[in-house]
């Protein structure tokens, strides 16, 4: 696997405001006293302090610089009451050493002591161990202000643990709270108040109430703006109040009783080693807000005396930021699924526990994907519209995609507030007709855009005079276009809807069909909304080439920034690898990015700040200019894209959207080589 590092190329907000400074938050490093063991057994812990050493690396080489770094506990493995603690401490201030900005730490309960539950056999918070830490580290719980930012730590263990150290912080983080009057105020602790709802049962995952309760009191409180912990390995999101409260992966190893979300067997170590997973945060504060990028390391790890590897750029999209808002994907899987969680004994011994799959909305973040299609059972269902409203509050925007018209009540403010951008109805012409006027009437009340998606009963597809495929086949093809004008003008006029669906099927040339699409679009008045087959004809055939689905997102992307009037989105975003026309997409059935998602991040940061695209047509692809600089996007085979790289100019900067990479020419040239018979996606960015 290549490495990948920080060289942060973020986009900016819409009103071209450069954010105030960027900081980095850390969290469960679990370093042990020496490399490549671990009082763990599992093997995974082993490779913690590697680990550990890549991420600070990492950071040291974010340019520009952050000003700060926070680390969310669990910094070491041992606990106090070990003799190898001690040791473990100067490991990891040998690991972080390579950070030329300071190292803010907090306490996890691998460096205090477990809070207090009478089930748990771990070494319990104890006043020993905090005076431990305290000259290990320093204070457990302090604060700092940044302008009008304040920065507050605390020491989670300590709520609920009787101890006098109990109520000097709680009265300090009131007051700590209360006093920041015109100021903003971030929270980092290791422990999580709660995981899935505010009002869970305890476990090892969260804090226990009383004090749960009291600490919400505080995050509620309006001039908090963000909440940082660790603890439980794996990302969540949701909000509290009006902070926004994240839940962090580990740099280390994933808690992997969570691997129940999968669909497909766990990865390493039965999940504890799905490496994909683990990473840290870097968050841009602005004038007014902050955004939080996830930065996943793959877990790669630099061993002692090795040399950090020279940089390359890990292109951090976000919703908030994004400008590519006329492309997007199909939400066929679950996106927003709770499920209970079996109890395998060790930490989760008594009963299951209830746990938000948050994996998909995390990709969807890293892409900077503003706009995904939803089944109107997401609309309908309490649960997922939930989270659309949380969604539509960073940016997201859905197409609701329904049987006939949508029987879900929904006001013009329902729709404002869930994000909801427009209605794809798939019906036949027969039943279009008859729902016409009600469509016209739903329309009108909730403001939202309509689509209509043909749906092909009985056509030249479906039989052959032999064979007869059973399947549905729903959207307008590119062959219906000229047929369906005086179809599309007069419901037009009607007011029933806004354009069409037009399906696209994977083997035709998207660029050439798109350029179809936009003229057909501006030529009838209408919208259109391009659906992106990804699956081939074949049913039982999978559809798996990484690189032609990062040709086609990259062309989609551009042809998006080149038309007002059409919209793109892909079918699927999550894998199909079982049931019909399996094929690759986004995200894998563990939820991790593929190369596809990759590709779409860094065409969101790249081009983001451009305004409108004119392409024109150059041989293996299509050339543009954005932010007055010229672009070239290629898509054929390594020895082809070879030629083309060798006659651009010395100074031209090669985006392999394949592997990630970014080059010089020459250093472009030499990977082309060596890939030869592949074939290559690039993105030329001219001098």
């Amino acid at each position: 696997m290549n490495t990948l590092h920080p060289i942060r190329l973020t986009v900016q907000p819409k009103t071209g405001e450069a954010p105030l400074f960027s900081f980095a938050v850390v969290a469960d490093t679990h370093v042990n006293e020496r490399d490549g063991s671990s009082s763990s057994p599992c093997e995974t812990n082993a490779l913690a302090n590697d680990r550990a050493r890549h991420v600070f690396h990492d950071i040291a080489a974010m340019d520009p610089a952050p000003k700060f770094v926070f680390h969310l506990g669990d910094i070491v493995h041992p606990v106090p009451s070990v003799p190898t603690f001690g040791d473990a401490v100067a490991r990891f201030k040998e690991l972080s050493s390579p950070l030329r900005v300071p190292l803010h730490v907090l306490p996890g309960n691998h460096d205090v002591g477990d809070k207090k539950i009478d089930w748990m056999p771990a070494d319990q918070i104890c006043d020993s161990y905090l005076e431990t830490y305290r000259k290990a580290f320093g204070r457990d719980y302090y604060s700092f202000d940044e302008g009008n930012l304040r920065f507050v730590a605390i020491n989670s263990l300590l709520l609920n643990a009787g101890l006098e150290d109990e109520r000097r912080q709680r009265e300090w983080l009131e007051e700590q709270i209360g006093s920041a009057e015109g100021k903003r105020v971030f929270l980092f602790m290791h422990y999580p108040p709660y995981v899935h709802t505010p009002d869970e049962r305890g476990s090892y995952d969260n804090i226990d109430e009383p004090a749960r309760g009291w600490l919400l009191q505080q995050i509620r409180r309006p001039n908090v703006e963000a909440v940082f912990a660790g603890h439980v390995h794996n990302f969540w999101y949701d909000r509290v109040g009006s902070a926004d409260f994240y839940m962090l992966p580990s740099t280390a190893f994933l808690r992997h009783d969570l691997t129940e979300f999968y669909r497909v067997a766990p990865a390493v170590e039965f999940g504890r080693g799905d490496a994909e997973k683990f990473g840290y945060f870097v968050v841009d504060v602005y004038p007014d807000g902050h955004v939080a990028y996830s930065v996943r390391t793959h877990g790669q790890q630099i061993k002692a005396g090795e040399a950090p590897p020279r940089p390359q750029p890990v292109h951090l999209a976000h919703p908030r930021m994004s400008t590519f808002d006329k492309v997007g994907v199909e939400l066929r899987h679950p996106w927003a699924e709770s499920q209970q969680i079996t109890a395998t004994g060790g930490v989760q011994e008594f009963g299951r526990k209830w746990a938000r799959n948050d994996y998909p909305l995390l990709a969807l973040w890293e892409m900077g994907a503003r706009l995904s299609k939803i089944p109107d059972i997401d609309l309908a269902d309490a649960a997922p519209r939930a989270r659309m409203e949380l969604m539509a509050r960073l940016g997201q925007q859905f197409i609701v995609t329904s049987l006939g018209r949508l029987r879900t009540s929904l006001s013009r403010e329902e729709a404002v507030r869930a994000g909801v951008a427009a209605l794809e109805v798939n019906a036949t012409l027969e039943t279009f007709d008859r729902q016409r006027e009600a469509l016209r009437a739903w329309r009108a009340t909730t403001g939202v855009q309509v689509f209509l998606s043909k749906i092909h009963t009985f056509d030249d597809s479906h039989f052959d005079g032999k064979h007869f495929n059973h399947f549905v086949k729903a959207g307008f093809t590119l062959a219906d276009l000229n047929g369906a004008r005086d179809v599309l003008r007069e419901a037009l006029k009607s007011g029933a809807i806004d354009g069409v669906t037009v399906r696209v099927e994977a083997d035709e040339d998207l660029v050439v069909a798109g350029s179809r699409l936009a003229t057909f679009a501006e030529e009838t008045g209408s919208l259109v909304l391009a659906s992106l087959k990804t699956s081939g004809a074949n049913l039982a055939t999978e559809r798996a080439d990484d690189r032609e689905m990062v040709a086609r997102t990259a062309q989609a992307m551009v042809l998006s920034k080149a038309s007002e009037r059409v919209r793109y989105v892909f079918d699927t975003f999550m894998d199909v690898d079982r049931g019909y026309f399996p094929r690759h997409a986004f995200i894998d059935r563990r939820f991790d990015p593929r190369p596809a998602a990759r590709a779409f991040a860094i065409i969101n940061t790249l081009l983001s700040s451009a305004g409108r695209l004119a392409l024109k047509p150059v041989s293996g692809g299509v050339a543009f200019s954005a932010n007055g600089r010229p672009f070239e996007l290629l898509d054929g085979e390594a020895a082809e894209m070879h030629d083309r790289v060798r006659a651009a100019p010395t100074q031209v900067v090669v985006h392999d959207l394949v592997t990630g990479m970014r080059h010089h020419r020459d250093e472009g040239l030499a990977a082309l080589a060596r890939q030869s018979t592949l074939r290559q996606v690039l993105l030329l960015q001219m001098p």
